[in-house]
C-alpha cells in the first residue's frame, strides 16, 4: 500500500482542525474563559457551549459505532477505554491543569488559538508544556513524578470481570445487558440529558457564536474518530505495519493537544524526519493556522507581549503546570474534557471535574489576593 493513504490522513487531521482553529478563533470558545464566566459572573453561556460539543461528540461517536463505520480499541491514543483505572492520577493531574490553564490564561487549545492571533505570551506556554512533555517521553520523569504514586492506587477492572472503565462497560457489567444495549442507552442517555440541560437557555440557543462553536468542536472529534477509528484508519494502520520507516503514533486517536504539542516541539527540532509528523503534530499546526487565516482576514491580529515580570512568571508557571497536569491526566480541556468523555470513559469525566475545580480554585484565589492589593496576582 502506498504512502498516499499516511498524507491522506494527516492531510485530513489538519483540515478539520484548521476549521476547528477558525471557529474557535471566531466564537472565542474557551474552556477556562467558560469556568470565568461561571464562576465570576454566573454567567453559563460558554460552559453550555462546552458542555454542547461533549454531547455532540458523544452523540455522533454512539452513531458511529453502532452503524459499524468506527471501531475504538481498549488501547487507542491515550487509552481512554483501558480497564486500568488511575482514578488518582486523572484528579491530580486536571487539578494541575486547571490551576495552570488559569495562570496560562487559556488551555492548550487556547494557547494555539492565541499564538496564531499572534500572543507571543502563549509561544512561551506552547514551550514549556512541550518541554514538559518531552521530558515525559525521553526521561525517568514521569516514572518517578507520576507513576511512583499513581500506580498503586490504579484500580484494575479486568479483575473484576469488567472491559474497561467507560460508562457502557460499567453498565453492561453490572446489569447483565448486552454491550451493544448498553452502549445505546449509557451514550443516549449523557448526550440526550447534556443537550437538554444545553438548549433549554433560550439566551445560548439564540446565540450563534455558542451554538457554532461547541457544534463544530463536537462534529471535529467525532470526525477525528472517524478518520482514525474507521475504514481509513484500518487502512493507515495496515500500511504503518509494513512500511520501511514506521511512522510514529499511527493509532486510533481523535484530537488532544498536550501530549502532541510536545510532539511538535520534536518534530521542530528535526523537521526533515517525517516520521515524527503525526496526527497530533497536524492537530496543532490545523489549529494555529485556522486562528491566524481568521485574525488576518478580520484584521484582529496583534502581537501581543508580557506586561510585567508578574505576568512573565504567571504564563511560565501556568505552562509548566499545564504540561505536567495535561500529561498527567492523559489529556486537556479538549483531549480528556470532549474527546474523552465522548467515548463515556469515567476517568474522563473525573479528569474534567478536577480540571473545573482547580481553575475555579485559582480563580477564587487570585480574587482574593487582588482584594488584598497583590497585584502581581492579576
Amino acid at each position: 500500500m502506498e504512502i498516499g493513504i499516511h498524507v491522506a490522513v494527516l492531510g485530513a487531521a489538519f483540515a478539520v482542525a484548521l476549521v476547528m482553529g477558525v471557529v474557535m478563533a471566531k466564537t472565542n470558545f474557551c474552556t477556562m474563559g467558560a469556568v470565568s464566566d461561571w464562576v465570576n459572573m454566573q454567567d453559563m453561556g460558554r460552559l453550555r457551549a462546552w458542555l454542547l460539543a461533549v454531547a455532540v461528540a458523544a452523540g455522533a461517536l454512539l452513531v458511529l459505532e453502532l452503524a459499524g463505520l468506527v471501531t475504538l480499541p481498549p488501547n487507542t491514543q491515550p487509552p481512554y477505554r483501558t480497564p486500568q483505572f488511575s482514578w488518582l492520577r486523572y484528579l491530580v493531574g486536571g487539578f494541575l491543569f486547571g490551576i495552570g490553564m488559569t495562570l496560562a490564561s487559556g488551555c492548550g487549545t487556547k494557547t494555539l488559538v492565541r499564538i496564531g492571533g499572534g500572543n507571543l505570551k502563549s509561544l512561551l506556554v506552547a514551550a514549556m508544556i512541550a518541554a514538559v512533555a518531552y521530558a515525559m517521553f525521553t526521561t525517568d520523569l514521569f516514572r518517578v513524578a507520576v507513576l511512583s504514586w499513581s500506580a498503586p492506587t490504579t484500580l484494575d477492572l479486568a479483575a473484576a470481570g469488567v472491559a474497561g472503565q467507560h460508562l457502557d462497560a460499567l453498565l453492561a457489567s453490572a446489569t447483565g445487558l448486552h454491550r451493544g444495549a448498553a452502549r445505546l442507552v449509557a451514550g443516549a442517555a449523557i448526550a440526550g440529558l447534556l443537550l437538554y440541560w444545553v438548549l433549554r437557555s433560550q439566551d445560548f440557543r439564540t446565540n450563534r457564536d455558542l451554538v457554532l462553536g461547541g457544534t463544530v468542536v463536537g462534529l471535529a472529534v467525532a470526525v477525528g474518530w472517524l478518520i482514525t477509528g474507521g475504514p481509513w484508519g484500518e487502512a493507515w494502520r495496515e500500511w504503518a505495519l509494513f512500511a520501511e520507516e514506521r511512522p510514529s503514533r499511527v493509532e486510533v486517536q481523535s484530537y488532544t493537544f498536550i501530549s502532541p504539542i510536545g510532539e511538535t516541539g520534536r518534530y521542530l527540532v528535526e523537521p526533515s524526519r517525517w516520521t515524527l509528523l503525526t496526527f497530533g503534530v497536524m492537530a496543532v499546526f490545523g489549529v494555529t493556522a485556522g486562528s491566524f487565516l481568521y485574525a488576518v482576514a478580520t484584521r484582529s491580529f496583534r502581537l501581543e507581549w508580557f506586561a510585567s515580570r508578574g505576568d512573565f512568571v504567571r504564563h511560565l508557571l501556568g505552562g509548566l503546570l499545564m504540561g505536567f497536569g495535561g500529561f498527567t491526566a492523559m489529556g486537556c480541556t479538549i483531549g480528556q474534557g470532549v474527546t474523552g468523555t465522548s467515548t463515556l470513559a469515567l476517568g474522563s469525566f473525573l479528569a474534567l471535574a478536577a480540571m473545573i475545580a482547580g481553575a475555579a480554585a485559582t480563580m477564587k484565589l487570585q480574587y482574593r489576593l487582588l482584594e488584598r492589593g497583590y497585584a502581581w496576582a492579576a
